[in-house]
C-alpha cells in the first residue's frame, strides 16, 4: 500500500512540474528566465514548483489567433 501511495504522489508531482513548466514557456517573461524557471523546477520538483507557485511569472502569452478559429 505504501508504494501505491508513493507512486500517486509522485505521479501528482510529475503532473504538476509539467504544467507549471508549460505555464513558464507560455508566459511573457524573457527566454533567460523561462531557462532559470525551468531548470529550478526541474532539479528540485518540490520546492522549485511551491517557489514558482509563489513568485513565478504571472503574465502570460496569448495563443495565436486566426480568423478561422475566431469563427463561432
Amino acid at each position: 500500500m505504501d508504494s501505491l501511495l508513493s507512486g500517486l504522489i509522485g505521479f501528482v508531482i510529475l503532473v504538476a512540474d509539467i504544467w507549471a513548466i508549460v505555464s513558464v514557456w507560455r508566459s511573457d517573461k524573457a527566454s533567460g528566465t523561462k531557462v532559470g524557471w525551468t531548470v529550478l523546477i526541474f532539479i528540485l520538483p518540490v520546492v522549485g514548483l511551491v517557489i514558482w507557485g509563489i513568485l513565478g511569472p504571472r503574465g502570460m502569452h496569448p495563443g495565436p489567433s486566426s480568423p478561422t478559429h475566431s469563427k463561432g
